[in-house]
């Protein structure tokens, strides 16, 4: 029986993950979001427009981790309710710029200390130093995901013990 593949949940860090994430944007939602009219990805799309400025859609896409076509419909519904405008750019007809709108701004001057607000509770008792390494390996895990095709194992990255594991 001890050679059974076995996985503690709670050591399990693609859970672990989710479960901070589902409570950021539970907790985000239900305090703000939902009382703006707006969602998890709704955000995501608002906060890049208002720290990089007007942006390609496929570029907004790729900052925040939505399918193209998840969001042009996204887009288009935050320019009916006044959030986003979308526009062709001037030098090239088959781009699109997404920008926010006077409304969009005001609505991310409200929310932005709030998700600030909700990072800091989230990371209370870790130090700038655990920070930052919590920060670079969530990007190298990222970067490891998505850069590498699936199925792509790399050859004897797991360890004995975790593969007992089932880690």
């Amino acid at each position: 029986m001890a050679d059974r593949l076995q996985l503690e949940l709670g050591d399990y860090l693609p859970y672990l993950i989710n479960r901070v994430g589902a409570a950021l944007v539970d907790r985000f939602v239900a305090e703000k979001l939902s009382g703006a009219g707006l969602g998890i990805a709704d955000w995501r799309v608002l906060v890049v427009l208002s720290t990089r400025g007007a942006q390609r859609q496929v570029d907004v896409a790729e900052q925040t981790s939505i399918d193209v076509s998840t969001l042009s419909r996204l887009i288009a519904r935050m320019v009916r309710n006044g959030f986003v405008t979308r526009e062709r750019a001037p030098h090239n007809n088959r781009e699109v710029l997404v920008q926010l709108t006077a409304k969009g701004r005001a609505v991310m001057d409200r929310l932005i200390p709030h998700g600030r607000q909700l990072e800091t509770i989230a990371v209370e008792g870790l130090n700038e130093r655990e920070l930052d390494i919590v920060r670079r390996s969530l990007r190298q895990m990222y970067g490891n995901l998505t850069q590498r095709p699936a199925g792509d194992t790399p050859q004897g990255s797991v360890s004995k013990r975790s593969a007992r594991k089932g880690v």
